[in-house]
């Protein structure tokens, strides 16, 4: 069913009815312009109330359809605004739940709007880089004024119906029963003539014209390489400098722009690759899931108490265990800073402070954390110390609990096979600081049971995480590619590049911290360890020394205040370093490389592509069960520029022929044994397809 048609005597009540959000697909717009048409025919119906089902009016355009001919077919939804706004008989929109993006458009063309005060309502297109196609910018500044309307179309935040009362004709109570009440509402101005009209309406504001120039300005400076929302303006301004007809023409422009650029493509395929992200082959949504009532860490340090953290931030309680009680006297003061600082900046009320910090209690003791539904362990990288928790907590955990990892490289096979429970042993790999990053990597063993994916999977959601599942391999998605990423920074600096070179090229790329800053936050004895490990297991790996060089004179980042770069006590601001420029320049001569003039975009082809090429590996051997999976694990953890979509979703746009051609001349030159294409890249190249299948 696609939209329900009922008489409520002569209310004729048209319900939008398209799980999960009642999208405006093609049938939906069907059926809903054929319940228009059915109510003005019968001469019983004095008036039309269009509501949605599943406790919400519309989510907007049907996302199932994006990128496909439905989307625009006939109906569409100018069609089925226009049907509303021209019908005979009064049509009201009665809002509840949410009612964004052409939902709200649709309600903007009805006659009359009513609401319960707790619906949220948004035009939310600039976040897909577009703008509202269907009249949203020239029927929002007619009803709110031009300041609040562009306010919501630049935005694209939700705002509550009570915020916004010129825009409804009736506000109800939270819990009323909308379309009782429209219909009452009805019976009201059934018999009103003519019928109103937004289009008919003028655009207020009381100096239009330089209220648009200051907010031409104030857009452009803060849109960054993003076109949508300088294009709203231009189209909110529309509303106020051109007859309505031909401001809908403007608008419809615009909007067709926008969506054959590279931003909002990038924008879309993020959009549906974090949809994507949640869905497992061979675990349907009907999988049993396990419950999660109460939660513990092992280890206190800056990763177990941000565990902690971001656990009782989604009200489960939590045991953190440490072996001292000085470290966990630390990690449970850190725990409580944090949400001071949370207090402090109005992220929490004051009021919520001390339930939030006593989720969390502190033990010494293995056999505390024994009733926990889930255990995430967060000690130091080292096997020996996982095999030490992962035999410990195999002996005390009650049947059923899920064993979870935060190692971010090491085998989790070889984890589980440390318990008598393999099925139960699970990576989650957080990203620090873990309360902030949005990514969680979430790595299936080989005898990880289903439902343990399942309930972590739900649980990601629950943290208001992006839960990517990988497979086991060293690093899994993303250690492992970011290590060919640093490699390339390496050996950079080894053929002519300085630090501060490199990354001022790829962070003019977009990228959130080039490779070096980005060591010397995580810690440059952090690679090292993995160097150190490396050469024992893969000899034949090679690497630039400067790195080692680096640690050798102690410099291990920002913890230290020096690493490739200075710091100044408790700032972050990146100091270059005349020693590390010099020790730089003296290993090349070491090596007999002569230095040369690197151009940037060599640097961002070879950091990049080295993603690429790894990526295009990990996807072959199933490490990463979609394209569209890499790329959200850099969009959200690594700091990739959401304007181009993902590593691999931008190899795709440049094209793979240009990728691989780009990938060989490398080979040819001084480091040339890091550059193998993947089998699947050049498979790709040569069949003229992409990784995301477009």
């Amino acid at each position: 069913m696609s939209a329900d048609y009922t008489l409520h005597g002569a209310v004729a009540v048209i319900t939008l009815d398209n799980p999960p959000v009642n999208g405006m697909g093609l049938a939906t717009r069907t059926a809903a312009v054929d319940g228009l048409l059915r109510a003005q025919r019968d001469d019983a119906v004095t008036a039309i109330v269009i509501t949605g089902a599943n406790g919400v009016f519309s989510g907007g355009a049907d996302i199932r359809e994006f990128n496909s001919p439905k989307a625009l077919a006939e109906p569409n939804l100018h069609t089925l605004i226009a049907t509303a706004e021209g019908a005979v008989k009064p049509v009201i929109a009665a809002i509840h739940g949410v009612c964004m993006g052409g939902g709200l458009e649709l309600s903007l063309g009805c006659h009359y709007s009513v609401a319960v005060v707790d619906a949220q309502v948004a035009l939310p297109e600039v976040k897909l880089g577009l703008l509202p196609g269907a009249g949203g910018t020239q029927r929002l500044p007619r009803v709110l004024g031009l300041e609040a309307a562009l306010d919501m179309i630049v935005t694209g935040k939700p705002v509550a119906a009570a915020k916004l009362p010129a825009l409804f004709d009736e506000l109800y109570p939270a819990g009323t029963d909308v379309v009782a009440a429209a219909v009452a509402f009805a019976g009201k101005i059934a018999a009103v003539r003519p019928l109103p009209k937004v289009r008919d309406r003028q655009a207020t504001h009381a100096d239009p014209a330089a209220f648009l120039q200051g907010a031409r300005a104030a857009v452009a400076q803060a849109a960054g390489p993003y076109p949508a929302p300088l294009a709203c303006v231009a189209t909110v301004a529309a509303s106020v400098e051109m007859p309505f007809e031909q401001g809908l023409v403007f608008e419809r422009e615009r909007f067709m722009y926008l969506i054959g650029t590279p931003e909002s493509q990038a924008l879309r395929h993020a959009f549906f690759a974090e949809r994507e992200a949640g869905k497992v082959a061979d675990v349907p949504p009907n999988t049993p899931k396990r419950p999660l009532a109460r939660a513990a860490v092992i280890g206190a340090g800056t990763m177990g108490s941000g565990i902690a953290t971001t656990l009782a931030n989604a009200g489960i309680p939590v045991t953190l265990l440490e072996t001292s009680q000085a470290a966990l006297d630390r990690g449970l003061a850190g725990i409580r800073r944090y949400h001071e600082n949370a207090v402090a900046k109005g992220r929490l009320k004051a009021d919520q402070l001390a339930g939030r910090v006593g989720l969390v209690t502190g033990t010494l003791r293995f056999e505390d954390v024994a009733q926990a539904d889930i255990v995430i362990e967060a000690v130091f990288e080292e096997m020996a110390a996982k095999e030490a928790v992962f035999r410990a907590l195999d002996r005390v955990m009650k049947p059923g609990a899920i064993l979870a990892t935060n190692t971010s490289t090491l085998d989790v096979n070889r984890i589980a096979a440390f318990t008598t429970r393999p099925q139960d042993v699970v990576g989650l790999h957080f990203f620090s600081p873990a309360p902030v990053m949005k990514l969680l990597e979430i790595v299936r063993g080989a005898a990880t049971g289903k439902d343990v994916l399942a309930t972590v999977l739900a649980l990601a959601k629950k943290l208001k995480k992006t839960g990517v599942v990988a497979g086991v391999c060293d690093g899994f998605i993303g250690n492992r590619m970011i290590e060919q990423y640093v490699r390339q920074a390496g050996f950079l600096l080894d053929e002519g590049c300085l630090p501060q070179q490199v990354d001022r090229a790829i962070e003019a790329f977009g990228f959130a911290m080039g490779p070096f800053r980005m060591s010397d936050l995580a810690g440059n004895d952090i690679g090292q360890a993995i160097r150190r490990r490396r050469a024992v297991e893969r000899p034949d790996f090679t690497y630039s020394g400067t790195a080692d060089r680096l640690c050798a004179l102690g410099r291990f980042g920002q913890k230290t205040g020096a690493g490739w770069y200075d710091y100044a006590p408790g700032e972050r601001t990146a100091l270059p370093n005349a020693q590390v420029d010099a020790m730089i320049v003296a290993h090349a001569e070491s090596l007999g490389l002569p230095r040369r003039a690197v151009p940037d975009e060599e640097i961002v082809e070879r950091l990049v592509y080295a993603l690429v090429n790894e990526g295009a590996r990990i996807l072959q051997e199933g490490i990463a069960q979609r394209a569209s999976d890499i790329d959200m694990v850099y969009l959200t953890g690594y700091g990739f520029p959401l304007f181009r979509g993902g590593p691999m979703f931008y190899a795709d746009s440049v094209g793979l022929p240009s990728v691989l051609a780009a990938i060989e001349r490398f080979a040819a030159g001084t480091h040339g044994e890091a550059w193998t294409p993947a089998p699947l890249l050049v498979r790709l190249a040569a069949e003229g397809k992409t990784f995301n299948g477009r």
